[in-house]
């Protein structure tokens, strides 16, 4: 029995619904030695800002159990730099390019959403969970009104395909959400990793310098399983799902949920060609179901 896992998310085709998150797989040659990067639906660039960054001194990465935090302060190479080198071998590489962009201000964010539109990106994934350093630090993505305004002002210079990264930190992620379809977001990816703490009992102090990190992996799946699931019978735009995926079985529920394309991530570091094996797992099941393509599933929570 041959078995579909072809995707359309807003109008662009996916060869199946696995995409390497953002962050998790530098700009993807770096894995070429794991998996076989063409066999991928997608793979989504490491997060860039308008100017180039070295991220965050101190320890980066922690362990925890279930999961990782993370500090890496968005180490990048800078819009400019990124089109004109990694940009087109990225490209080259044969799935679908989601390029990622954040930013610490509005004219941030529109100035690097210009550069990448002219440059021809496809599918901007836009990170409005970086803290608004001119409006006190507050993150973008905590407050709908805040949201709203940051995704109509780069929906008017963007004109590919506009998908929007929302913090699980917001006060209402399915608010949220629809502030964003309601500017013109083409999609929602969801979710980023939860703001935590780890204590070096030793030093007695925090493990890292910005004292708060990210917390991802499969410590955060079941809570991101249910926003992604609010979030997706919420709107009507197609959403992303990411949290805490580490093999088919976890793919799969995110596409029960709603989720239309799935984003591994802290996964990738554990076991790196698990993007392969989640590929050929879910191949498998839908046959051994006698399900003839992945849409059937999708949504069915």
């Amino acid at each position: 029995m041959k078995v579909s896992l072809k995707t359309d998310f807003a109008g662009i085709s996916f060869k199946n619904p696995v995409v390497l998150a953002s962050g998790t797989c530098g700009f993807g040659e770096e894995y070429g030695e794991y998996v076989d990067i063409r066999r991928l639906g997608g793979l989504c660039s490491k997060g860039l800002t308008l100017k180039p960054r070295g991220g965050n001194g101190g320890i980066r990465i922690w362990e925890t159990p279930g999961g990782i935090m993370n500090s890496v302060g968005l180490e990048n190479p800078g819009v400019e730099a990124f089109i004109a080198g990694e940009f087109p071998r990225m490209r080259a590489l044969g799935p679908v390019i989601i390029v990622n962009l954040g930013g610490h201000s509005l004219e941030d964010y529109l100035a690097g959403a210009e550069l990448l539109d002219k440059a021809g990106t496809e599918i901007l994934e836009l990170n409005i969970s970086c803290p608004n350093l001119k409006a006190g630090g507050m993150n973008f993505g905590i407050k709908a009104e805040i949201a709203r305004e940051v995704v109509r002002k780069v929906r008017g210079v963007f004109r590919g395909k506009l998908v929007v990264k929302l913090s699980p930190n917001a006060e209402d992620i399915l608010a949220l959400a629809r502030a964003c379809e309601e500017e013109g977001a083409d999609g929602i990816s969801l979710v980023n990793t939860f703001l935590a703490l780890a204590v070096d009992i030793q030093k007695r102090r925090p493990v890292f310098d910005n004292t708060y990190a990210g917390l991802s992996g499969p410590a955060i799946k079941p809570v991101a399983l249910r926003m992604v699931h609010q979030v997706a019978h919420g709107v009507d735009i197609p959403v992303m799902g990411m949290g805490g995926i580490t093999n088919w079985q976890d793919a799969l529920e995110f596409i029960m949920a709603g989720a239309r394309i799935i984003q591994v991530g802290t996964a990738n570091f554990m076991n790196p060609p698990v993007s392969a094996e989640i590929i050929d797992g879910m191949e498998t099941w839908l046959k051994t179901q006698g399900i003839p393509d992945i849409g059937d599933i999708r949504g069915c929570l």
